[in-house]
């Protein structure tokens, strides 16, 4: 019984971003509750007596790094192309949690900035497989390791 599983977790956050140049109305500041699906793929532990034993990863552990590596950067957050950094007021606390980008801020983008992140902090032998940001309740973008 020794064969590849996936194992996957949602996590949800609230976020907030405007699409610099955007010809909708998505180039205004507008927010989304997304809803984030991490899938890891690997053998479940074969170590008789350990309290992982048979697991890929313990979710308890999946959520603590993607919490640390994703949640706490983008949960509340206002994302916004660097190149409208003029607009906003740095001094003002409701721009405590602004965090400018090189990149358009687009659900794609979002998506792969938090695969970079988990690749980075990802502390299990399992390979991160599947990744599915959704932004709406009938868009997501996902990415997928095949």
């Amino acid at each position: 019984m020794h064969q590849p599983v996936s194992v996957t977790k949602r996590f949800t956050f609230e976020m907030a971003h405007a699409l610099h140049c955007h010809d909708g109305m998505c180039a205004q500041i507008h927010g989304h509750s997304y809803v984030l699906d991490v899938t890891l793929r690997g053998m479940p532990r074969q170590e008789p007596g350990d309290p992982k034993d048979g697991m890929v990863m313990d979710f308890a552990e999946l959520k603590l790094f993607v919490n640390d590596a994703v949640i706490a950067y983008y949960d509340h957050a206002l994302v916004l192309h660097e190149t409208d950094r003029a607009a906003v007021d740095g001094n003002h606390e409701l721009f405590a949690r602004v965090r400018f980008t090189s990149w358009q801020p687009t659900c794609e983008n979002v998506l792969l900035d938090i695969v970079d992140r988990l690749h980075k902090v990802n502390p299990v032998a399992a390979r991160l497989h599947c990744v599915r940001l959704q932004e709406t309740a009938t868009s997501w973008a996902v990415w997928d390791a095949e």
